[in-house]
């Protein structure tokens, strides 16, 4: 992945997103694009044009705090888009030997008897290409058609699965968010190689992913509602939080769950009952082939 370009098409993409009125500067001039022009941004962020032109050309190596934050400003970044910019500002001129980290591949004991033990909710491990690499039976059971490839991956399913459309009744907004965190993935580590192929996958097969992977936003998953439609359980609406895990870098974890007492809470019990069904099926199948 190009640092350079990375910068270049994000301060662009910003710059485009806002008008002259929302920033208080008076509107004057036929203009060729929309958004601010060049020189209006450095006024704003109070460097030069010449500085700022630089900047927008992906040079961001040995920019300061002050100047990203009078950019952040400037262009009207909120919390994820800052950190953005300065993940970027930090891999400008990083060396792939140094800047590759070693890929988790295995979760700590401790991590899946956690998931593990949420019993009534569905939990599972990512990384920060989106593969699911551990879930509990309840996770397991909710995204069983994301779980049916190989390696688990919620932008391939999303992407390249026609189930998703019907699975996520806001599709748009799951993808969208999809992307914009495998765009703050790539800031973070620009030489990781099986992020840029899964990107070159998504891209070539899918329209969808190509046109919002072109806008540049950037999506941090924390906390927020989904609405799902199960094939098995039907429609529930589940609040999400996601946690980073101290120590592992790579890895997070989301976990699902609803209010007691609502239509959400009652369809995760009838998915929990289908779910230990469906795995005892599954071990007498196992048990009656190995005889």
């Amino acid at each position: 992945m190009d640092n350079r370009a990375e910068v270049s098409a994000f301060l662009r993409s910003r710059r485009g997103k806002i008008t002259p009125e929302q920033v208080g500067l008076p509107l004057y001039g036929r203009r060729r694009v929309p958004g601010l022009r060049r020189g209006e941004v450095a006024m704003l962020a109070g460097v030069s044009v010449e500085y700022y032109t630089r900047l927008e050309r992906g040079n961001l190596g040995g920019v300061s705090e002050s100047v990203l934050d009078a950019l952040a400003q400037a262009l009207r970044l909120d919390d994820t888009e800052r950190a953005h910019l300065q993940a970027l500002a930090r891999t400008a001129h990083a060396h792939p030997a140094r800047s590759r980290r070693p890929d988790k591949t295995t979760v700590r004991p401790g991590v899946l008897r956690i998931i593990d033990g949420l019993h009534d909710q569905p939990a599972y491990v990512r990384n920060k290409r989106l593969d699911i690499v551990a879930a509990n039976p309840l996770a397991r059971a909710l995204h069983h058609e994301a779980l049916e490839q190989e390696p688990a991956n919620t932008c391939r399913y999303v992407f390249l699965d026609p189930r998703a459309t019907r699975f996520y009744p806001d599709w748009e907004r799951v993808a969208r968010n999809a992307v914009g965190a495998l765009r703050v993935a790539v800031a973070q580590d620009p030489y990781d190689r099986e992020l840029s192929n899964l990107i070159g996958e998504l891209s070539t097969r899918s329209d969808a992913f190509r046109i919002m992977w072109g806008a540049h936003d950037v999506h941090a998953f924390a906390e927020g509602t989904k609405r799902f439609h199960h094939p098995v359980v039907g429609e529930m609406e589940l609040v999400h939080e996601s946690l980073d895990l101290p120590g592992d870098g790579a890895l997070s974890i989301t976990v699902y769950s609803a209010d007691p007492g609502t239509p959400a809470a009652d369809a995760l019990q009838l998915l929990a009952s289908w779910a230990a069904t469906h795995n005892q099926d599954a071990a007498a199948t196992r048990a009656g082939t190995e005889r």
